[in-house]
Parts: C-alpha cells; sequence; structure tokens
C-alpha cells in the first residue's frame, strides 16, 4: 500500500519542449527541472539570448514541496495572458519544482487576450505532456558525528530508517552525511540524540 505522505511531490525529470501555432505567431514553450530562483533566473536570461529574435518571453515557476513559492511573468503581454495561462498548466498537473518560458514569435496578426490565452496554455500543455514526471521528495541533510563506540547504535538507526549515508569519513571520530526526508525528521532526531551529535547542513 503507498501512503501519501506530505514531503512527498511530483516534478519533471529533464527539459521538455512544445509548440503551438496561430495565425503565424509560433509559440515554443521550454520546461524545466528546477529547485532555486537563481537558477530560474539564469536559465530566463540563457533562453533571451538564445530567442533574442523574439517578440515575448513569457513564464511561471513554482518551487517547493508545498508549491508555495511562484511567479507568474506576461514579459509584455496583455496582463493574465500569458503567465497565468502557464501557471495554470503546472497546477493542473499538480507540479512543483519546474519553470516553463514560452517563446512567442509574432506572425503579424493580433490574437486577442482568448487567443494568447489558449496559446500560451495549449503550448505550456505540450511541453508538459512531453515530460517524464517524477516523485521528489523533501528532506534535509544533517552531518552526524559520534565516537566509535557509538558506530553500530548509529548504522542501526540509520538502516531501521532506510538512510544512506552520503559522505562518511571515520578519522579520530566519525561523521557521515545523510539526507533524511522530512516526514522521517522527528524520528531521526529522536533515536540519535543519546548516541550521537548532529546539525542541520
Amino acid at each position: 500500500m503507498v501512503v501519501e505522505s506530505f514531503d512527498a511531490y511530483r516534478s519533471i525529470a529533464a527539459r521538455s519542449e512544445g509548440l503551438f501555432k496561430d495565425n503565424g505567431s509560433r509559440f515554443i514553450a521550454l520546461a524545466f527541472p528546477v529547485e532555486t530562483e537563481e537558477e530560474i533566473r539564469d536559465i530566463v536570461a540563457a533562453l533571451k539570448k538564445e530567442y533574442h529574435d523574439a517578440r515575448h518571453h513569457c513564464y511561471a515557476w513554482r518551487l517547493g514541496y508545498k508549491g508555495d513559492r511562484f511567479r507568474a511573468n506576461d514579459d509584455g503581454e496583455p496582463s493574465g495572458s500569458a503567465g497565468r495561462p502557464i501557471l495554470g498548466q503546472i497546477d493542473s498537473l499538480g507540479l512543483s519544482d519546474v519553470l516553463v518560458v514560452v517563446v512567442r514569435y509574432f506572425g503579424g496578426i493580433k490574437l486577442g487576450i482568448p487567443g494568447l490565452i489558449r496559446a500560451y496554455k495549449t503550448s505550456t500543455a505540450d511541453a508538459l505532456t512531453q515530460a517524464e514526471i517524477v516523485e521528489k521528495v523533501a528532506g534535509k541533510t544533517f552531518r552526524v558525528t559520534f565516537g566509535y563506540l557509538s558506530m553500530n547504535p548509529v548504522m542501526k538507526v540509520l538502516k531501521d530508517l532506510g538512510l544512506q549515508p552520503s559522505a562518511q569519513d571515520f578519522g579520530l571520530d566519525c561523521s557521515l552525511e545523510v539526507r533524511v526526508r522530512l516526514s522521517l525528521e522527528e524520528s531521526f532526531r529522536e533515536k540519535l540524540s543519546d548516541i550521537a551529535n548532529f546539525e542541520e547542513k
């Protein structure tokens, strides 16, 4: 039985593209997996250079396992006609940690606001349909330090919780790094509190 967990959410595995054409205008939708606003700024800036001859570079993004950080940008299109429809498609699939940029080449005929909404919505839907949807798990990385005598108890806690240490250093003292999913954090802190020191990285 799969238990829906509060720290699991859906995102996309890799960049994907979609396309919509209407009355000579081309709408190229580019979807990216992202984790930070800095990453988003870099991608948007790079696309503005790559598609420098396009009329508009409209985009929307949503970040975090709760999906509580988001933005929609119309980039000169009539207010609400581009960024919002893009964000609406991200939300209709329940995705987060996703950026979609739609590059518009103007075909000489105005589409009107309903036409624009349809174009941005359809091109985004096409890009996200092409993407591989993956489940991501929100977590925190901890550095755990302990003496040699505590090695077995510490390793047993990690094994019981199904956690794999990433970096390990067994010098004078023992230390390791481990990523803990949010739903296990309380249990992790409780079980290790008497046998090791740990801090969030």
